[in-house]
């Protein structure tokens, strides 16, 4: 059997109680067959609204699961207060206690329904709002909690006094009962379509069952209310329109939520933090009522305090996970800052935070007489040929493709220790560290090849184009037997003057800068912070057969 006649045959087995509770309660005479009838019906609608959630909780997953099993388990707890009340009837054959402990069960059985409803299941919220959500929903369910033991059971245990019970507990019932109406009117009014159908029938069995409910009340604390009167035909069919209601959840699912909602979540907050906020002025009204009760005043202040203690630990639990919220998203923005969007590489910024760091290591492992084949900083700036003309003829959206294809060519031509970064544009720069001067020119040569090897396939067709780049490089320290004597800064425009230069020279191919060896003819460069320096120059020319 599937879920849909599962939801329908509970759906018709409602309908057929109902009218066998309606005719029962007209033509059979008060006796204890009519008490078991009105008792066992009444049961078997608990049961088929139970069921009808319960089926849909076991068939959902994530949050609508949830969601479904929330329902199930106020349906299970409403339940529980039916058997009792059938344990008296049927089994001790007298009446309820005025003050029975299961009344717990059918006042608590809307705190679960009221959290599924928080959950707003008709929204795919964030993972972050969900898991602030829950903490949220667990201070405003101790607090829910809190309000029933210091009105409700004071006067059970503190100082039984029934008249003050059935007061406070008619008017809490009253309070949920308008809540819950409340949130599905609010939901009712935002959603459409089959959420729409659904909370409105959600909606009119809440009001259908509260008011039904009120009237058999308030006939039980008349005493003029027996099992089997007429009473229990619109309490027992309200059960009924639940069971429709989840016929109608069949099937739904949430929606992404929007911008515009984003305020629900700051909603519940403020709420739960009002809720915290009440607990002192309830404990202190009562210290200051004269007419209540020392021992009610006591029970009272206790059961306050403890409530503060939970929900101090709730809050700290929150705090917790606010900061580490917080952490994680200072910690993605810096990522998202130091990180080019189109490529994916590490930016401008980011070589301007962690270059002084590199320079340090190098200058000290010149100081310390390190390893030759680990000490130098060796910078590449790298340029694509002729780039405006793949933009003119295949439009922005390939060079875009060309540009991130070339990014990651370059990425694998290096090794795990150096840093490629997007310079600008369609240059980009290569922070070789732990290097050797002297192995610069392999590095030039196989960023040439990565490039120019392959052809790149353009998106929008399968048409293929071959690129090149063309390439500058210097090493720092500039002169290894005075490591202080030239700034990385000039350094690096030296390196640029390598890749001015290589671009002049026909493109596809690198120019490193070095100082002057004496042993070649070398050429003097203004320097930008410092006097002329004469540097020798080694041109490396890229693969000849990319066109």
């Amino acid at each position: 059997m599937n879920r849909r006649n599962a939801l329908q045959i509970s759906v018709l087995g409602a309908v057929l109680l109902v009218a066998i509770l309606a005719l029962s309660c007209a033509f059979l005479p008060r006796s204890l067959f009519l008490t078991a009838v009105s008792d066992i019906v009444c049961a078997l609608l608990m049961s088929s609204a139970l069921f009808s959630f319960l089926v849909l909780g076991l068939r959902s997953k994530g949050r609508m699961r949830l969601f479904w099993m929330l329902q199930a388990a106020g349906w299970a707890m409403w339940l529980g207060d039916q058997m009792v009340w059938i344990y008296y009837d049927l089994f001790l054959h007298r009446k309820m206690p005025p003050m029975q402990p299961a009344d717990a069960l059918l006042f608590l059985a809307g705190a679960p329904m009221m959290a599924g409803l928080l959950l707003r299941p008709h929204r795919d919220q964030s993972k972050q709002s969900a898991d602030l959500g829950v903490l949220d929903f667990f201070l405003l369910l101790l607090w829910w909690l809190y309000l029933y033991i210091s009105q409700v059971v004071c006067w059970q245990y503190a100082y039984p006094n029934v008249a003050g019970y059935d007061r406070n507990f008619d008017l809490l019932s009253m309070v949920e009962a308008v809540l819950l109406a409340a949130v599905l009117a609010v939901f009712w009014m935002e959603t459409s379509g089959k959420w729409r159908r659904f909370y409105a029938t959600f909606f009119a069995a809440v009001v259908f069952n509260y008011l039904s409910f009120y009237v058999l009340n308030h006939a039980l604390e008349k005493d003029v209310y027996f099992t089997g009167s007429w009473y229990d035909i619109p309490y027992s069919a309200s059960f009924a329109i639940y069971a429709v209601a989840a016929l109608l959840g069949d099937g739904l699912t949430p929606a992404p939520e929007i911008p515009a909602e984003e305020s629900y979540s700051s909603w519940m907050s403020n709420l739960s933090a009002i809720a915290v906020l009440s607990l002192p002025m309830v404990a202190l009204y009562a210290l200051l009522d004269p007419r209540l009760p020392e021992k009610a005043s006591r029970f009272r202040v206790l059961v306050t305090l403890a409530t503060m203690f939970a929900m101090a630990f709730l809050l700290f639990m929150k705090h917790r996970r606010l900061n580490s919220e917080l952490r994680r998203t200072n910690r993605v923005l810096q990522e998202a800052s130091l990180t080019d969007p189109l490529t994916g590489l590490r930016n401008r910024r980011y070589f301007s935070a962690t270059i002084e760091a590199d320079v340090g290591q190098a200058l000290r492992s010149h100081t310390d007489q390190h390893d030759s084949h680990t000490r130098d900083l060796v910078f590449y700036l790298i340029d694509a040929d002729n780039f405006k003309e793949v933009n003119d003829r295949y439009g922005h959206d390939v060079g875009d493709t060309v540009l991130v294809e070339m990014a990651r060519r370059l990425s694998s031509s290096i090794r795990h220790s150096d840093i490629l970064v997007r310079w600008g544009g369609e240059e980009f720069l290569i922070v070789s560290r732990y290097t050797d001067r002297s192995e610069a020119e392999l590095l030039a040569k196989r960023v040439l090849a990565a490039v120019a090897d392959a052809p790149f396939l353009l998106s929008a067709s399968e048409e293929t184009i071959y690129r090149t780049c063309s390439l500058g490089w210097a090493a720092f320290p500039w002169f290894p037997e005075n490591p202080r004597a030239v700034g990385y800064e000039e350094v690096l425009t030296l390196a640029d003057r390598g890749l001015n230069r290589a671009k002049h020279s026909g493109k596809n191919c690198a120019v490193g800068m070095m100082p002057a060896s004496g042993k070649v003819p070398s050429t003097t460069v203004a320097g930008l912070h410092s006097n002329s320096l004469n540097v020798d120059v080694l041109a490396v020319a890229g693969p000849q057969h990319a066109l």
